[in-house]
């Protein structure tokens, strides 16, 4: 509940604080302050929709959802992504705009706003920072991105007022724009990995055959497979060939694989000798009985 809670500060602050910015940029003629406007909007957004998929993240596994929701939080951050990337390219048009014709700004207003909006999301950085979730890191990573994006507003307003360098302005929102930009991809594409099934970083194939293969008792393990849940549990099947009791191999499988941090593990435990009546596994058994052929001979 906590989290849940303080998702929601997050989610009013950068609400309510968007708004504030979208007329201090418009009173102040400042491309860096609109563009943040823009950025904590998108991130109220995101951070609404996260929480709301988060909440339903927590559900139990069900006759539609047979493996659960969790996902539905990776699905947050996904769509989290997709608001800030759309949103930091509306910058950067914004601010190339501002580099072709320069327009006076008022320092005085703009630098007010940023130490308004460095206190603002530091709170709610503060606030958020106890997240386990990839997309409650997500909503973290954006007040802390937040709290840099106003602390450069600040020096460039600060600059600008003394030095009267108008260019600073779209240049200190292009970069922030950039940043976030990149930040986004990352978790964009961790994401998608998940979605993808792909095997998790630090987990390969050969590594859990491997591991399953020197339990005494299992002479083979195939038909390995692993995939992440939601980037922080992770999930493996296999097949395993041994003529122990069925409770001690999966004990043992189990065990084994827990070690590794694989904490879903289905096993399927074969006799040796039987065809699994996969095509991959069938393919294995015709080269092994080769083997033992030429060996005859």
């Amino acid at each position: 509940m906590k989290i849940e809670r303080n998702i929601w500060i997050a989610f009013l602050l950068n609400l309510g604080f968007s708004v504030f910015e979208f007329f201090g940029g418009l009173l102040t003629g400042s491309v860096a302050i609109l563009s943040d406007a823009v950025h904590d909007l998108g991130d109220a957004a995101g951070i609404g929709v996260s929480w709301f998929l988060e909440s339903k993240s927590k559900r139990q596994p069900d006759g539609t959802y047979t493996y659960g929701y969790t996902r539905f939080s990776v699905l947050g951050s996904v769509f989290t992504c997709g608001i800030l990337l759309l949103g930091s390219v509306g910058v950067v048009v914004s601010a190339i705009g501002r580099l072709m014709n320069p327009i006076p700004i008022h320092y005085d207003g703009m630098i007010l706003f940023a130490v308004v909006g460095v206190a603002v999301n530091l709170t709610a950085a503060f606030v958020t920072r106890e997240g386990e979730s990839l997309n409650q890191k997500a909503v973290n990573l954006h007040m802390l991105e937040d709290v840099l994006t106003w602390v450069v507003v600040l020096v460039g307003a600060v600059v600008m007022r003394f030095t009267d360098w108008t260019i600073l302005d779209p240049l200190v929102s292009i970069a922030v724009a950039v940043y976030i930009f990149i930040h986004a991809i990352g978790h964009l594409r961790t994401a998608v990995d998940i979605f993808l099934e792909k095997v998790p970083e630090g987990f390969s194939v050969e590594a859990i055959r491997q591991r399953v293969e020197v339990i005494d008792g299992i002479s083979d393990a195939h038909h390995i497979h692993i995939r992440s849940i939601d980037g922080y549990t992770h999930a493996a099947s296999l097949h395993v060939v041994s003529d122990l009791a069925p409770a001690a191999v999966k004990g043992l499988v189990r065990e084994a694989l827990g070690g590794m941090g694989i904490t879903h593990v289905t096993v399927e435990i074969e006799e040796p000798g039987e065809v699994c009546g996969q095509p991959q596994c069938e393919l294995l058994e015709e080269r092994e009985h080769h083997h033992e052929h030429h060996h005859h001979h």
